[in-house]
Formats: structure tokens, sequence, C-alpha cells
């Protein structure tokens, strides 16, 4: 049982297990064909609205992540499906976002990993 994060632009790589796409939006420049992508979840991303009042503002971060966590409590059938991928074998969760630090994906792997441990 393994959950991982990766950039869209980084190499696929056999660790990897399932690739699913957390992203709402394909990532620019990225072909499909290179991307490796498993499963394409939209759904999970943050919703545009608040995808474009976040912008990536690293002073926005802690209310960011506020709102996504109650935007996930939404999805909770979502986020237990990506659980029990996670605990068949090697789960990642592809983004990309530049910034490692301060992006939906974080949250989302938080959120993920609570009902891992449920």
């Amino acid at each position: 049982m393994s959950l991982r994060l990766k950039r869209a632009y980084l190499p696929p790589a056999p660790a990897d297990g399932q690739r699913v796409l957390v992203d709402r939006l394909w990532p620019r420049n990225l072909r499909k064909d290179d991307a490796a992508i498993d499963l394409w979840l939209k759904e999970v991303a943050p919703g545009a609205g608040l995808r474009r009042w976040f912008g990536h503002d690293q002073g926005r971060w802690n209310e960011f992540r506020r709102r996504y966590q109650l935007e996930l409590a939404e999805r909770s059938d979502v986020l237990r499906d990506l659980a029990g991928t996670a605990r068949g074998g090697e789960l990642t969760l592809i983004y990309a976002a530049r910034d490692e630090l301060h992006n939906h994906a974080l949250i989302l792997g938080e959120a993920v990993a609570r009902v891992l441990n449920e």
C-alpha cells in the first residue's frame, strides 16, 4: 500500500503504480501518450471558482486549504475509491502545479491518507 504525489511533467516510472491525474485541466504541453495516465479524475480537483481565486498565491494558501477541504468533504465517495486503490497497491496522484509545497494534490493526498487510516 502506497500513496505518492508527482508532477505531471516528470517521467512515469514503474513504481508509480496507478497514475491518477487530479487536475481539472489537462497539463499544458503534455502529450497524452507521454503522461501514462491511468485515470483522470477532474471531479476531485478544486472547483473552477476556487482554483481561479487561489491562483497559486501563497498568501491565500491557508484559506484555500480550508475551502478545498470543505469541497472534498462532499466527495467522500471519490476519496474512498482512491483509498481503495492505494490499499490495493501503488497509487500516484499526478498534478501539474509548479509549486510542490502549495498545491491541491497535497491536500487531496492528506484527505486520502485520512481515509486509509480509518
